[in-house]
């Protein structure tokens, strides 16, 4: 019997595995897009606000009563620390694709990465975390929560502040929870990507690098469309900090590059992400051989990745791609061509049409039957 794949994520995770023909446990609130698809075999309810020790408690039951371990994959840091800090538990009843327990929390933590990283060499902007003296910043810098979710309000992710008195404010209304970085300059097209699998053994089992083509909003954003590209030099960095973390599993390297071409390591997620559906789609599916190793089967094919090809989240990215001028027939075009579509696959209609349009129509129409 082929282990299921337990997935806390969203359909830019289940849709990889299932195109490999890998059956999926959606662990997602219910009626969303996840446990609508025909990849999922069957649903671990993971209600908004969720406490971490009622999920806990309803994976191992879950992973208890299967006559094969499955394996877990997670998408958000909530879920990967859950996973980390009982890992020797949930080992019992899964197949774990973590890193060491020690390098998830400090690569979680964005001022404990930046102090790794200073340590070993690796090009990362001046950074200060809680208690450090703001008395010698040259303005602008960039502001950002120690930790994703942290109670954050702002819909970007960082904030550019231009002088010490907005830094004062920002001190004084999120307290200690503020990361303070170098501002690289240069827009969010200038983020770019390596995204690596480094098996038991220490080897690089597969990789490709991006770039983001819109984000919203549109500085500091969430990415709404992005590209596969061919950087040698981003996957020469990745490499360099594969070998300096010792890194295993999968990891996401979020990469600046400056003016002047210099690259600058921004941060590293050591999880699985939207990019992971794109590299599916451009022929590098590193779900399915994280699967694959995990279960003792033969890996699947590994097909040269295909520069070029596109991931986007319609809804997100219409906005995002209106805001930038692009008119609408170039975005309809771009709509068309993408590799990997975050809300609608026509081989997996449902998640799109019971999950995205139907619940945002009966949002439209409050009260209605």
């Amino acid at each position: 019997m082929r282990p299921l794949a337990c997935v806390i994520g969203d359909m830019d995770l289940v849709a990889p595995l299932g195109r490999a023909g890998i059956a999926c446990v959606a662990v997602a609130p219910p009626g969303s897009p996840p446990t609508l698809s025909r990849f999922v075999r069957a649903t671990i309810p993971r209600p908004e606000g969720c406490a971490p020790d009622m999920l806990l408690d309803a994976l191992l039951r879950f992973g208890a009563a299967q006559p094969v371990k499955p394996v877990l994959y997670v998408q958000d840091d909530d879920a990967l620390l859950l996973a980390s800090r009982h890992r020797a538990l949930l080992a019992s009843f899964f197949c774990l694709p973590l890193a060491d327990a020690a390098l998830v929390e400090t690569l979680v933590d964005k001022a404990r990465f930046a102090a790794l990283a200073a340590r070993h060499g690796l090009p990362v902007p001046a950074t200060r975390g809680p208690g450090d003296a703001d008395d010698d910043w040259r303005f602008p810098v960039i502001v950002k929560p120690l930790m994703r979710d942290a109670g954050w309000p702002n819909a970007a992710k960082a904030l550019r502040v231009d002088t010490p008195e907005m830094l004062s404010a920002l001190r004084r209304r999120h307290g200690q929870a503020l990361l303070v970085q170098e501002l690289i300059p240069g827009p969010e097209t200038r983020i770019e990507s390596h995204h690596v699998y480094v098996d038991a053994t220490g080897a690089i089992a597969a990789e490709f690098t991006g770039r983001k083509i819109r984000t919203w909003p549109a500085s500091f954003g969430h990415s709404t469309a992005v590209e596969i590209t061919d950087a040698p030099d981003v996957a020469a960095l990745g490499h360099r900090v594969v070998r300096a973390l010792g890194l295993r599993g999968v990891a996401k390297l979020d990469i600046k590059r400056g003016p002047d071409g210099a690259l600058h390591l921004l941060e590293i997620n050591p999880r699985f992400t939207l990019w992971h559906h794109l590299g599916a789609a451009a022929g590098v599916n590193i779900p399915a051989l994280v699967h694959a190793d995990l279960c003792g089967l033969p890996r699947p094919p590994v097909a040269p990745v295909r520069p070029g090809a596109t991931w986007l989240r319609p809804r997100e990215d219409w906005r995002a791609a209106r805001a930038a001028g692009v008119a609408p027939l170039r975005w309809l075009r771009f709509l068309r061509d993408a590799a990997a579509n975050a809300s609608f696959d026509p081989r997996d209609p449902m998640p799109f049409l019971r999950g995205e349009a139907w619940n945002g129509l009966k949002r439209s129409l409050p009260g209605r039957g």
